[in-house]
């Protein structure tokens, strides 16, 4: 008989018979699978990731199809035409822009999660940053997101804050901005850079502070006094052709599962 790589050909046949048979109905399943496409901000990038494997878990007939980038980035690719079911924005701002041009389901708008902002710096701290005013110090390398992403719309409002409180002087807000060696379109560019060593400190979200990076980065906290409560609000877009599953995917966000996933990466409770 003959034989290929050792295995009788008869049964080396039988074998690609049975296997292409799974293949062909593995990939009939995912072809009857419905594709429910999630505009997310970047900083939600570990928390909807795995809140998509829960889902899909609990909705085997459907997948979860993200894509991550800052809010400001992902509302302008919606206005140019994108298709998306749901979009997850860091600030209220950029979703009710969309909103007020008729691109949102309105009533399913609400929030989901908040965060709170913080100070990082790389592991060992070279720059020697221990306190908020260190910020301010000459020659510290400061790394923020631009003013239009909502990481950095926050981080100004909290300058802007504390440069009104005499702890820290009129000058504070302009002297920690003259720091900055780089502005950022999505936050997660923000840890990047602290955590390479590649600037001195960063201003992002607490949930940015993960199991996974906190070997790399420490915290200084900001007080709550001058912090700002992120806002996270989520909606189905107007264009969406899979209303129903956006609804209740949208909906889970709010529930135990969603929550708990949520938490674990840092967010609050809304």
């Amino acid at each position: 008989m003959k034989q290929f790589l050792g295995i009788p050909l008869a049964v080396f046949l039988l074998i690609a018979i049975i296997l292409s048979g799974c293949v062909g109905e593995q990939a009939q399943s995912e072809k009857n699978k419905t594709d429910l496409t999630v505009f997310a901000a970047a900083s939600l990038t570990g928390a909807m990731t795995d809140i998509a494997k829960d889902y899909e878990a609990l909705h085997p007939d459907v997948h979860i199809v993200t894509n991550f980038d800052g809010s400001q980035a992902l509302r302008t690719q919606i206005e140019q035409g994108a298709y998306a079911d749901v979009f997850l924005s860091a600030n209220t701002k950029h979703m009710n822009a969309l909103r007020d041009q008729g691109l949102m389901e309105n009533d399913t708008i609400s929030l989901f999660a908040r965060n709170k902002l913080t100070v990082i710096v790389p592991v060992g701290n070279p720059a020697n940053i221990t306190t908020l005013k260190d910020l301010a110090r000459p020659g510290t390398r400061l790394v923020i997101g631009t003013k239009d992403v909502p990481i950095g719309d926050y981080a100004r409002q909290i300058l802007k804050k504390m440069a009104n409180d005499s702890a820290y002087g009129s000058g504070y807000q302009d002297a920690v901005l003259k720091n900055v060696m780089s502005e950022e379109t999505t936050v997660t560019f923000v840890v990047a850079k602290v955590q390479l060593g590649e600037a001195d400190a960063g201003i992002v979200y607490e949930s940015d502070v993960t199991p996974e990076n906190r070997d790399k980065i420490s915290m200084i906290p900001i007080p709550d006094t001058f912090n700002v409560i992120a806002e996270y609000p989520g909606g189905v877009l107007a264009q969406s052709g899979k209303n129903a599953e956006a609804r209740k995917f949208l909906s889970y966000l709010t529930t135990d599962g969603g929550q708990t996933v949520l938490a674990r990466y840092g967010f609050i409770r809304p």
